[in-house]
């Protein structure tokens, strides 16, 4: 997996080749990347797989390049297995800054989405003193002020341990606001912070030649407006000497378009196309966020069709196939008269398939992993049946392992964003040598992303105001 490039600037600009490789932790979250990079003038490809010559080749004038994960819902022995493969095959690409992408939210735990364990493997293999961890994106309304993270929801900002969905996750439920805090629990490595206010009164590389070290510490590097987010870019830019790895959200992106802007070497605007209005969709939903649990009301209410997905049905292998026969033909019957399916294993934390999940996985004989890698497949494969037995041009996966599992399973070699939608939900473009797979266009929506409407804006093509 190697692309020509240089990872000294050229004067007065930005260096050819790739800018930023990366590793999403799970695909939703991957595609926000694209999305940030793409509006500012950044090409960005998103492998679904690790891509072979021949596919570098088709994408070679990309200044970023993504491989899609699902990392954040493994154990550390899985990531110790899987992610020192996929860190080396991105590092060939000669980019100055490895990143592994996480969720803005930071949701992650000891036990399962371990940051701090991504970390641990990815930073000794960089030539720098110091691994900058950026989580705050204004625009995704997430906010990190002293330390603390702060994110939207529904017209208001939270203290993220005080989130109404992010405090209540099933898996990985936020319950420290202090990153540093939050992080400690999963690494052994020093953890520093420069803060906003340090950084935009000028004392931002002072901090940083003091705290960095040979045993290349993780740097947060607040941001919570476009001032520290400029500042926080500059820093990690021009102090990537010998190759930077950076566990961060999209914030990293955010934050080096700003600074580059600042220079003059990208466009002042964002801008991507607006989506163009579909005949119908189809979404598919494994996640159980508050936010995802507003969107299927919402559609249920304003002429989606909607498929309850038995989970119960689906852990059986015995009623398996059954299940998915049942809401694929109900699905398809929507279709014939016009109307989109949305196809649903929860409504919300509090829905009975949430709140009873554990019990029933117990009564299955399955451990949590193994139930929800079932119904990540029943899932996908609704999906797969839909496209292969109907003209469907434009589908939604909901969730983070729902959206790996559907997308691996589509034949689905690559993502560019073709569109624009809300903010960490672009519209994409599959890339296939299947020729009824390329060209779909496909959301891969995190739990927490859009507003109530978001279906019917994926319909329309009109985002609301």
């Amino acid at each position: 997996m190697t692309m020509t490039s240089s990872s000294c600037a050229t004067t007065g600009g930005l260096p050819d080749g790739p800018l930023v490789a990366y590793y999403g932790d799970d695909f939703t979250g991957s595609t926000d990347v694209m999305e940030a990079f793409t509006a500012a003038g950044v090409p960005t490809v998103l492998f679904l797989q690790t891509p072979g010559p021949s596919a570098l080749a088709r994408f070679s004038h990309m200044r970023c390049v993504g491989l899609a994960g699902t990392s954040r819902g493994r154990d550390p022995a899985w990531m110790r297995q899987h992610l020192p493969p996929a860190f080396q095959s991105l590092q060939q690409l000669g980019a100055p800054i490895l990143h592994y992408k996480v969720c803005s939210t930071f949701d992650s735990a000891p036990q399962v989405g371990s940051i701090g364990q991504a970390i641990d493997l990815g930073v000794p293999g960089s030539g720098a003193r110091w691994s900058p961890t950026i989580v705050g994106a204004p625009r995704l309304q997430r906010f990190q002020m002293f330390g603390q993270l702060f994110a939207g929801f529904m017209g208001e900002v939270y203290r993220i341990d005080r989130h109404p969905s992010m405090s209540r996750h099933p898996v990985t439920p936020m319950d420290e606001a202090d990153l540093r805090v939050h992080l400690g629990r999963q690494t052994g490595r020093r953890i520093e912070l420069i803060d906003g206010v340090q950084s935009t009164s000028g004392q931002g590389d002072a901090r940083l030649q003091a705290l960095q070290g040979d045993d290349q510490p993780v740097i947060m590097l607040d941001v919570m407006d476009a001032d520290s987010q400029r500042e926080a870019g500059r820093l990690v830019w021009e102090n990537r000497a010998g190759g930077l790895f950076s566990a961060s959200s999209s914030g990293l992106q955010y934050a080096l378009v700003a600074y580059w802007r600042s220079q003059g070497w990208l466009p002042a605007q964002s801008t991507l196309p607006t989506p163009a209005p579909a005949s119908a969709i189809a979404v598919v939903s494994g996640s159980c966020s508050v936010m995802s649990g507003k969107q299927i009301e919402w559609a249920l209410a304003n002429g989606f069709h909607g498929e309850r997905l038995n989970v119960a049905a689906c852990l059986h292998a015995s009623t398996r196939e059954a299940e998915i026969s049942r809401v694929v033909t109900g699905s398809l019957q929507a279709l014939a008269q016009g109307r989109s399916p949305v196809v649903y294993s929860a409504m919300g934390p509090d829905d009975a398939a949430v709140t009873g999940f554990e019990a029933l996985v117990q009564a299955c004989g399955l451990d949590r992993a193994q139930a929800a890698q079932i119904i990540g497949d029943a899932l996908a494969e609704v999906m797969k049946q839909l496209l292969d037995r109907s003209e469907l041009r434009r589908v939604v996966v909901a969730g983070g392992d729902s959206s790996g599992a559907v997308a691996s399973h589509l034949g689905v070699q690559a993502l560019t964003v073709l569109a624009g939608l809300r903010p960490g939900a672009p519209l994409c473009r599959a890339w296939s040598d299947d020729a009824r797979r390329d060209g779909l266009e496909l959301v891969l929506k995190g739990g927490q992303m859009g507003t109530p409407t978001f279906y019917g804006e994926v319909l329309s093509g009109h985002v609301s105001d």
